[in-house]
């Protein structure tokens, strides 16, 4: 979103007014707050660099009493690189107006990442890979993350090895099951799974 339409945006919730008025600062205060997400402007105001990788594009169709109508259906991923990461879909007989959609969505439900070094075989103590092991479904399709030692890169498919460079996690080793040809899913599995990391105790 443009410098200028962030300067003339007028939230309609109360956690946009609480951003908008410089009371809530970073996204990490606005995802832990009471309020819901339901502003796209919230994440533009606070997370401004976020990177946008179209992770599939299909055609639906649908018969209507007027014929058979076609449309675009678009799953994004959108992320920082650096700890948040978001998964959406957006449908329309367009697939510009497909993209714009499913970014929307994938802002709305955008996460955070906590990463670390929970690999045996490294020490490191940086924030490269995930901090254990962690599983995620959607649908049929389970999506397991295990920490993996500095070096060894993505151990994953195409679509998890996508949300998971957004997120920010340069080491990881993954098992897939399900029907994994399903992009949605699994982007979904893999975002429930990364969500999973922030319930360690400390």
């Amino acid at each position: 979103m443009e410098e200028h339409e962030l300067e003339a945006w007028e939230p309609r919730t109360r956690l946009g007014k609480l951003v908008k008025d410089g009371k809530i600062k970073t996204i990490e205060e606005a995802l832990k707050s009471e309020y819901p997400l339901k502003e796209i402007e919230i994440v533009d105001y606070l997370l401004p660099d976020l990177d946008e990788e179209v992770l599939d594009i299909s055609l639906v169709q649908r018969m209507t009493d007027s014929g058979r109508r076609t449309k675009f259906r678009v799953c994004v991923a959108v992320g920082n690189r650096d700890g948040y990461v978001g998964v959406g879909l957006g449908k329309d007989s367009l697939v510009g107006d497909s993209i714009v959609k499913a970014v929307r969505n994938a802002k709305l439900n955008l996460i955070y990442v906590e990463r670390g070094c929970g690999s045996w075989e490294c020490t490191c103590g940086g924030k490269h890979s995930v901090p254990f092991t962690v599983t995620g479904q959607s649908g049929s399709v389970r999506v397991t993350l295990k920490p993996a030692p500095k070096g060894l890169g993505i151990a994953a498919g195409k679509t998890q090895k996508k949300v998971l460079e957004l997120a920010g996690i340069r080491d990881v080793w993954t098992f897939s099951m399900g029907e994994t040809r399903t992009t949605f899913n699994t982007a979904k599995a893999t975002l429930d799974a990364l969500k999973k990391t922030t319930l360690m105790r400390v």
